[in-house]
């Protein structure tokens, strides 16, 4: 039950960082092309690889690993919302925008991953 509050802590900590980011950052480009989702989901990337890297190498509780690991860096990533976008800009017509972004999502995103492993390494 502990490690379920952390979680919880810890996806609502994520979940209003990506809120605030993304609109930030769509407020700055205020292009077709989701950057905010997109910038948001690759820092996330780069922040579990690190998150990942760190904890198995210090001594933390399982509920602060479980807190930054998928409480934080889960609701601060957002998959429904990329796929989501992804089927708007499709139907909206915009297909080389639809391209960049799914291939260029999913691409950076392990990238992403192996940046954040490489960086706490």
């Amino acid at each position: 039950m502990k490690s379920l509050l952390y979680i919880f802590i810890g996806g609502g900590t994520g979940s209003v960082l990506r809120y605030l980011l993304t609109i930030a950052i769509q407020r700055q480009t205020g292009t077709a092309f989701p950057w905010g989702t997109f910038a948001v989901n690759f820092l996330g990337c780069i922040l579990i690889g690190v998150f990942y890297t760190l904890t198995s190498r210090i001594h933390i509780t399982n509920e602060l690993r479980l807190l930054l690991t998928i409480g934080l860096c889960g609701g601060f990533t957002t998959f429904s919302t990329f796929s989501n976008e992804s089927l708007q800009l499709l139907k909206s017509g915009f297909y080389p925008t639809f391209f960049a972004y799914a291939i260029g999502s999913v691409v950076l995103g392990i990238i992403g991953v192996m940046l954040g492993v490489w960086m706490s390494e």
